[in-house]
């Protein structure tokens, strides 16, 4: 069993991720190729990107196999976007590979390791890059082509959820996060594969749905590291017929704007998003995604403004025309 011991700042202090998270996504997607299991939710998927992966994703699936403890140091940063995520992967600081890996040996008595890990162990700035530029290929090839409906699933888990917050609290909340959670304050316990206990001491916990977790959620294992549950979604009817994202629904609009700038606009499209959901959305980094919103608002096909410490862009009237390819309604 897995127990998580809150205080009330813990409570105060727990919060939604905004949506799915790039390394956790890769690393869980990971042990679904690796098992084969889940074939009526996952086997489409499988089917579909296998032939296609890197040659060196064995590089990952050597530190993250398909059953039991994977390396704390392959999700760093939750909750940013894969650049940042692989940048501090590539910076990994020596102590943290050296203990995860001896936890690896430890919890994985069955399973050698090659010799690369002695170097990675020791800091290796080569081992690192090249784990990190796998992980990139890895997610492009697997993952990038399928995340705008990730994202869309991950995003309904938490619209759903954060209703039910603002209807009936914590409690309902904590005890739906899985079939086994069970909420006794100051402690929600769930089951896990070996018996583990999580102090959050006033850190709080970031809840992280997951749109490949599938059995049962699951924590980081060193306690000193950001608390974070990753929890599996209920899939809505007929996403395992997901195919991959076209490049842009509107191939004229790409010829016009570009790709990065048309999948900003129709993204934008759907509501009033953040310049990092909507780098989320499009798989851009959010520097990339700022600089091509200001040509876009330049050309007044969309707008932004200032909320708190972010800022909040939405598609113009003559943005939403040229989408639909209407004639937009000028003034006279």
């Amino acid at each position: 069993m897995l127990r998580i011991h809150f205080t009330s700042d813990d409570l105060a202090r727990t919060r939604f991720a905004a949506g799915p998270d790039p390394m956790w996504e890769l690393n869980i997607s990971l042990h679904r190729l690796q098992r084969r299991d889940a074939s009526v939710l996952f086997g489409p998927w499988r089917r579909r990107v296998a032939p296609g992966l890197p040659a060196g994703t064995r590089l990952l699936t050597t530190l993250s196999p398909a059953r039991g403890y994977t390396c704390d140091f392959l999700t760093p940063q939750t909750g940013a976007d894969l650049r940042t995520q692989t940048a501090a992967l590539r910076a990994a600081p020596r102590h943290r590979l050296r203990t995860d890996l001896e936890t690896f040996v430890r919890l994985h008595p069955d399973l050698r390791l090659p010799s690369w890990t002695a170097e990675l162990a020791t800091g290796s700035a080569q081992v690192l890059g090249r784990i990190a530029d796998t992980a990139h290929a890895y997610f492009g090839a697997g993952l990038q082509p399928y995340w705008r409906s990730i994202d869309d699933e991950v995003r309904h888990d938490v619209a759903l959820r954060s209703r039910a917050l603002v209807r009936d609290g914590w409690s309902a909340v904590l005890t739906t996060l899985h079939t086994s959670a069970r909420w006794s304050y100051p402690v929600l316990t769930l089951d896990f594969p070996v018996d583990q206990d999580l102090r959050l001491d006033g850190r709080g916990l970031l809840l992280q749905p997951s749109f490949f977790c599938r059995y049962r959620p699951t924590v980081l294992f060193d306690p000193v590291l950001e608390p974070v549950l990753v929890y599996p979604i209920e899939h809505r009817p007929g996403w395992e017929h997901l195919a991959p994202a076209a490049p842009a629904g509107h191939p004229a609009l790409t010829a016009l704007l570009g790709r990065a700038r048309a999948q900003l606009l129709e993204a934008a499209a759907d509501g009033t998003f953040t310049t990092t959901e909507l780098a989320r959305h499009t798989g851009l980094t959010p520097s990339n995604a700022s600089r091509h919103l200001t040509a876009l608002r330049h050309a007044a096909l969309v707008s932004s403004r200032r909320h708190r410490n972010t800022t909040l862009h939405a598609v113009t009237a003559l943005g939403a025309a040229l989408l639909s390819g209407r004639e937009p309604l000028l003034p006279a």
